[in-house]
């Protein structure tokens, strides 16, 4: 009879673990999702901002074809990516701020642009969205670390490989150039 209850008792403990674990990762993939949804409205209000700044600058530096038509180029890849993976997404989005921060640098040249209340009120917007995109990135690569971590962890990676639960990938910037400041130079 004893040992009847001491093995129930451990089948109890076992799948009351077990239920936790799995909550856990799904709590886990949750937290991941949401910090993809902010990163994704980041981005959007980005590519919402990108033709506005780029006629604003086209209006003043109308020799600056190469980098208005990059900007341009990228945006348009980005909403070609939109629904792509991590990976790809965080590619092709960091092509973008290259190209937007090359943007700004050739408009730091033109005093009167600067000078323009509509250029200065869209780049004070594409700093804030910059900034709030690095929040959501590092948010969503917390989120990932967490839940990567679960997945990979014993006693969860039992559950995590029985359930089909996979790591998932940091948003992150693969080319090293465009981690560097843009250096503005007159």
């Amino acid at each position: 009879m004893t040992v009847v209850l001491a093995l129930l008792a451990i089948i109890a403990v076992t799948v009351i673990w077990a239920v936790m674990a799995y909550n856990g990762l799904v709590s886990n993939r949750q937290k991941l999702k949401e910090g993809w949804s902010g990163i994704d409205v980041q981005l959007k209000r980005r590519f919402d901002l990108v033709p506005n700044l780029v006629e604003t600058v086209k209006a003043y530096a109308k020799h600056e074809d190469k980098v208005l038509n990059e900007v341009t180029a990228s945006r348009t890849d980005c909403q070609k990516a939109q629904s792509s993976s991590v990976e790809n997404r965080a590619q092709v989005e960091s092509i973008l701020s290259g190209a937007l921060g090359r943007l700004i640098a050739v408009a730091e040249n033109y005093p009167d642009l600067k000078a323009n209340q509509n250029f200065a009120q869209l780049q004070k917007n594409l700093f804030e969205i910059e900034d709030n995109i690095q929040m959501a990135r590092r948010y969503y690569n917390g989120s990932a670390r967490d839940f990567n971590t679960s997945v990979q962890s014993f006693p969860t990676n039992i559950i995590a490989n029985k359930f089909g639960f996979k790591t998932e990938p940091f948003f992150e910037i693969s080319n090293s150039a465009e981690k560097e400041v843009v250096q503005v130079k007159f």
